[in-house]
């Protein structure tokens, strides 16, 4: 086996995270002596020990004079753990093989170079854009400040999110409607509009698969959510955030914020609505590095028209309704030439639907 082989087998160690380690990557570690995997590790959830750590026990004192390998840059700074750069010390690893640059600018290099002055021959850059593309997520929120953010909707084979009279459970199956619960436990945050609140009182929790339930987000610029609102009941098992343009003086701020749910004040736009990137800098700065915005179809023009969106996830149903919502409105796009390009990452068939992975260019 070469390096590119070892970092593959690191890549699916660090995939073991998913939905766990946020808003940290997720990294896979492993370690290799005279041609034998001695150890491996990866990083489990936020808090716990770095998969380097995690590789480097399971190897014990195999470790001495072997090869790390690692999906992203060893970390060189006290957080919640302390830096895996001494560990790696520690255990007398002679060399170093890093899949990406860590971008968070408290080690941005200095994990590598620390290795380097302390005579550990380091390799980066071995599948790096395979280790990127693993963590999207971070990276997206480590270079820009915000969080990484997915459009998700199902709609009609003609494009309608729902009936004319606002029906819309449900227009997925129910294998469609699980995909969309194991996307909602990979995000920090799930996001719906008001409307969608009052239209269809979701509950925004994790139920089909396991995995953590997100902080539910309604953007409520006026404050029109009832307090019987499924969204605000038990706070303290699954948080609330209610984005407004209302000050913490409107009574209605008040009422909300009694029932223990977090009600966050935003700049508005000129037509009175929240500012979503206003919001969005909100929700980064608490540590939310992605969010799903899951309708209705003013929240997801928006965010398009905003360029605030990073992923598009559709679910497309061999159904058709005729009038009714559509997905996307008007974006002021008047010219060919101007409509927002996507990439498709991955097609598949979920039981009748099918369903189209993209990125926003």
């Amino acid at each position: 086996m070469n390096d590119e082989d070892y970092m593959r087998r690191a890549l699916q160690l660090a995939r073991k995270g998913k939905g766990y380690v946020s808003p940290n990557p997720m990294v896979g570690a492993l370690v290799v002596k005279d041609g034998r995997i001695v150890g491996e590790g990866y990083h489990r959830r936020c808090g716990s020990a770095h998969a380097e750590v995690n590789a480097l026990k399971k190897a014990g004192p195999e470790a001495r004079g072997a090869t790390l390998y690692v999906t992203l840059e060893p970390c060189c700074h006290h957080g919640q753990t302390p830096p895996c750069t001494d560990f790696i010390l520690q255990n007398k690893i002679s060399r170093v093989v890093v899949g990406a640059i860590d971008t968070n600018p408290l080690v941005s290099c200095r994990g590598i170079d620390f290795l380097r002055a302390n005579a550990i021959e380091v390799k980066s850059g071995v599948l790096e854009k395979e280790c990127r593309e693993l963590n999207e997520i971070f990276f997206h929120y480590m270079e820009t400040g915000l969080p990484f953010v997915t459009l998700k909707y199902a709609q009609t084979l003609d494009g309608r999110i729902a009936t004319s009279s606002g029906k819309s459970q449900w227009i997925s199956c129910t294998e469609s409607l699980n995909y969309v619960h194991k996307l909602r436990a990979e995000h920090d945050a799930i996001l719906v509009g008001i409307n969608t609140v009052i239209k269809d009182d979701p509950e925004l929790t994790v139920r089909r698969v396991r995995g953590r339930n997100p902080l539910r987000v309604v953007v409520d610029s006026k404050l029109k959510i009832s307090l019987k609102a499924k969204v605000l009941q038990n706070p303290s098992k699954v948080k609330t955030l209610i984005a407004t343009t209302k000050k913490p003086t409107d009574t209605a701020f008040k009422k909300i914020s009694a029932t223990g749910v977090i009600v966050l004040s935003c700049r508005a736009t000129k037509q009175g609505q929240v500012n979503l990137k206003d919001l969005f800098k909100k929700l980064a700065a608490r540590n939310i590095s992605s969010i799903m915005i899951e309708g209705g179809s003013r929240i997801i023009t928006s965010a398009l028209k905003e360029n605030l969106a990073q992923r598009l996830v559709v679910v497309i149903a061999p159904k058709i309704i005729g009038t009714g919502t559509q997905a996307v409105g008007d974006l002021n796009i008047r010219q060919l030439n101007k409509a927002k390009i996507l990439s498709v990452k991955k097609i598949w068939k979920s039981g009748q639907d099918i369903i189209i992975d993209s990125r926003l260019n």
